[in-house]
């Protein structure tokens, strides 16, 4: 039996169809991979679920008010199975006529107290808001994922509202980190305006001294009305 010219059998239109259509999606593949890695991990995260925030740590945190355009740099320590929080304002600079000072919530007991950090005179307030954990609730909207900072000093965060279909706009939305479930910012709207952003930053977890939620001395005695910041 004689062979073709050039000693190679020809595939048949059947089979060049075959091949091309092999082509084609080895080639659609690539192009989906590569759209994939451009993305940073996006189309994994769409399907999301909100990740376990740490339940007790220590760190600092910057408040930004939008109302006032005051920002509230503070200590905070953070212990979410006892529904108790400690914050600590910071001193930057010399303020003439500012106080600062300490708040210890204590959100199981329904009652905060304010602590001027130099006369230690201290109030005694009641708290009507319910204790607000933070972390990410587990009927959260996945918004976004993202790298904060640049090539070789990146960190992937998530996006989380509590937007819903039915509402357009949301009133919280939070930032984590995706490996250890950090808080990065928490913003909080009303009336569809911005009302506070925090930021957190040098997060150490655990409690290095649980006493901090323990009132001084002067709060035996102390007033019922809120301390103003001003002389």
């Amino acid at each position: 039996m004689a062979r073709p010219a050039g000693g190679l059998l020809r595939p048949g239109p059947g089979l060049q169809l075959l091949l091309r259509l092999l082509r084609l999606r080895l080639l659609l593949l690539l192009l989906l991979l590569g759209g994939l890695l451009l993305r940073g991990g996006g189309a994994a995260a769409a399907g999301a679920e909100p990740c376990q925030a740490p339940r007790q740590w220590e760190g600092r945190t910057v408040s930004y008010e939008h109302g006032t355009g005051r920002n509230t740099r503070a200590a905070v320590s953070y212990d979410g199975p006892n529904e108790r929080l400690r914050i600590l304002e910071e001193r930057k600079a010399l303020i003439p006529c500012k106080k600062f000072f300490e708040y210890i919530l204590l959100y199981k007991d329904a009652v905060m107290f304010q602590i001027e950090q130099v006369t230690k005179l201290c109030s005694k307030i009641i708290l009507t808001e319910p204790w607000d954990p933070y972390d990410i609730p587990a009927n959260s909207t996945y918004e976004d994922q993202y790298y904060i900072g640049g090539p070789g000093d990146e960190i992937m965060v998530q996006e989380w509202s509590d937007r819903k279909p039915a509402r357009k706009s949301e009133s919280w939305v939070g930032v984590y980190t995706v490996k250890d479930c950090y808080p990065v910012q928490e913003t909080y709207t009303k009336n569809y305006s911005v009302t506070t952003s925090t930021r957190f930053f040098d997060i150490q977890l655990g409690i290095a001294d649980p006493s901090v939620f323990t009132p001084p001395s002067t709060c035996q005695t102390a007033q019922p009305r809120k301390m103003k910041d001003e002389c």
